[in-house]
């Protein structure tokens, strides 16, 4: 069943213009330097992502407004000018030159009550008229509903990626609804089905204009994988949860539907920020090459062997991603019945293995490939 949903949904649904493409491998900025985004740096920390065999930079949270925390700036979508005096474009220059696409994070549908925006239009977001608004992550939720808003969203993205040789979009969604109230809706239980679609079309209008860009879809995580948004991203941020032991369960539970195509993995540093645990690098990478491979961990702080390490890991998944992305997939055991997890994938004549043991103990983890 696995093989011929990922089969139908790779040819039948996925955007056409990315449905057949190898995704690249991929670095992220955001465990390196969080919110303390700043030009020169991040051309340090491209050049370091190069060495490793990295093939698109995104720049994440940080780069716009006065974003200099989670409580500011969401909505204003224009480049910080004390972080990048000269707009994106040295950055850009510079990721290009090195043979790196460059990619960059936005969360259109959120806004921080600190905002220009928001100060500008307090009626844009979701709110009942009789009840204060709740704010989660420091954000509320624009009413994507209202059709100024739509036309808002549209245009500073469009704006973004005219003025900017951007090759990758990450679309985050952070907070779920709270005060849901579209109180211009006459059916305002069409808010949720209003809201989908209208998030859709902009995307739709966007990849019509801007053919060549690829986007990925997170809301806190994995909270829209589905086979409707599928037809509009290439690809998903699985979960926020990086820890490589349970995404062995995550990973395998996604493949039951949706293709590896479709499935951003990163290695991130440890101890995870989410479960404290230690696991080593190599069964991190391992893990996360049974996707579409990226980086997200701080590179500055790695040591020479790790680099190393990387490095290699890098240039073996780059041997067998067509395998990987494209391949049918075979689970051999199941990770919740059995020590030993293996996954193969198999495409024409070709095939790899994964092969995880997974001890009683965090320190007996082992992975080997074959």
């Amino acid at each position: 069943m696995s093989r011929r949903m990922h089969s139908f949904i790779r040819s039948k649904i996925m955007p056409e213009n990315f449905n057949k493409k190898l995704r690249p491998v991929l670095y992220n900025s955001w465990e390196a330097t969080l919110f303390d985004v700043k030009c020169n740096e991040q051309i340090e920390l491209a050049k370091s992502a190069k060495e490793l065999g990295c093939e698109l930079f995104v720049v994440d949270d940080g780069w716009f407004g006065e974003r200099n925390s989670d409580s500011a700036g969401l909505g204003d979508w224009y480049v910080n000018k004390n972080k990048f005096p000269q707009g994106l474009k040295p950055l850009i220059d510079e990721v290009k030159a090195l043979g790196m696409n460059f990619g960059i994070w936005v969360e259109p549908e959120m806004v921080n009550p600190d905002s220009n925006l928001y100060r500008n239009h307090p009626e844009w977001v979701y709110r009942f008229n009789n009840r204060e608004c709740t704010t989660a992550r420091n954000q509320l939720v624009l009413n994507m509903t209202l059709k100024e808003v739509q036309e808002y969203v549209y245009g500073v993205l469009d704006e973004l990626l005219s003025n900017n040789d951007i090759n990758f979009i990450k679309w985050d969604m952070n907070r779920p609804f709270s005060e849901a109230g579209a109180i211009n809706l006459k059916d305002r239980r069409s808010i949720w089905i209003k809201h989908t679609e209208a998030v859709f079309d902009i995307v739709r209008r966007l990849r019509e204009k801007h053919p060549n860009v690829h986007f990925e879809a997170c809301a806190s995580g994995g909270g829209r994988v589905d086979l409707g948004s599928i037809r509009y991203f290439d690809q998903y941020w699985t979960s926020d949860n990086t820890d490589a032991f349970d995404r062995l369960k995550i990973q395998e539970s996604y493949s039951l539907i949706y293709p590896t195509l479709a499935m951003r993995a990163w290695v991130t540093d440890c101890p995870n920020f989410l479960t404290n645990r230690t696991i080593p690098l190599k069964f991190r990478f391992h893990c996360a090459m049974m996707g579409t491979l990226g980086i997200g961990g701080n590179i500055n702080k790695w040591t020479d062997e790790e680099k190393r390490i990387a490095r290699d890991l890098v240039e073996e998944y780059k041997k067998i991603r067509h395998i990987v992305q494209f391949g049918d997939i075979h689970r051999l055991t199941s990770i919740e019945k059995e020590e030993i997890h293996s996954v193969q994938y198999v495409l024409g004549d070709e095939s790899v293995v994964f092969t995880f043991y997974q001890g009683k103990t965090i320190q007996n983890l082992s992975l080997k490939l074959s």
